[in-house]
């Protein structure tokens, strides 16, 4: 009866209609679980999984004790329903996240400090390799890099070249997420190159 059902099945109605009128109390007794309901020789409860209903590893269970105390019927299905498809997953591209945080920024922002991070370790050497020019630096045990970004001055590469970068990730179909980790603003250096963050003890 499980194969007669869809491939996304979510629960089923199921009939058991009882031979013997004298076994129908004792049917439907061992059936609790599962919650029927009885009219005369017929009893129905449903079968579920995903938190639909009784699972059918318990249906089976109860049904085998029906068997074991020589209830004899016989059972049907009447009906399922189909789980609704699932929504695709749509992540935005590297480049679509980029546009959309630096969109976000105020106009005076002068430095970042960004992170991109892959969604499997076999993406690795070939993003370092196409990130190069933004000094891409792994950190810690996570799957990706983290870079600066200077605007006009100082540490980091360019809006332009980010740009660029994330966008040749995105053509090579290497899956990731970006992320805006710091940002400052009206930054004006003094005998310096730029601003240094400290991150985790060390500068970057």
């Amino acid at each position: 009866m499980q194969a007669q059902l869809p491939e996304r099945w979510g629960s089923a109605r199921l009939s058991l209609v009882i031979e013997d009128e004298a076994d129908c109390d004792r049917a439907a007794f061992l059936l609790g679980p599962v919650n029927p309901g009885r009219r005369g020789k017929q009893v129905r409860f449903q079968v579920g999984r995903g938190g639909r209903g009784p699972s059918a590893n318990l249906v089976g269970r109860l049904l085998a004790r029906l068997d074991g105390e020589r209830v004899e019927g016989r059972l049907e299905l009447l009906g399922a329903d189909e789980l609704p498809e699932a929504a695709p997953i749509v992540r935005p591209s590297l480049v679509a996240a980029w546009d959309a945080d630096l969109a976000r920024l105020p106009p005076d922002w002068s430095d970042l400090y960004c992170e991109v991070r892959l969604t499997s370790t076999d993406y690795l050497e070939r993003a370092a390799l196409l990130m190069a020019p933004l000094n891409p630096a792994r950190y810690g045990g996570e799957t990706g890099f983290r870079f600066r970004v200077a605007r006009s001055f100082g540490y980091g590469a360019s809006p332009e070249m980010t740009r660029r970068c994330l966008e040749r990730v995105d053509e090579e179909g290497i899956r990731g997420s970006f992320c805006l980790l710091r940002v400052l603003a009206d930054t004006y250096p003094n005998a310096t190159q730029g601003p240094v963050w400290y991150v985790g003890g060390r500068s970057v």
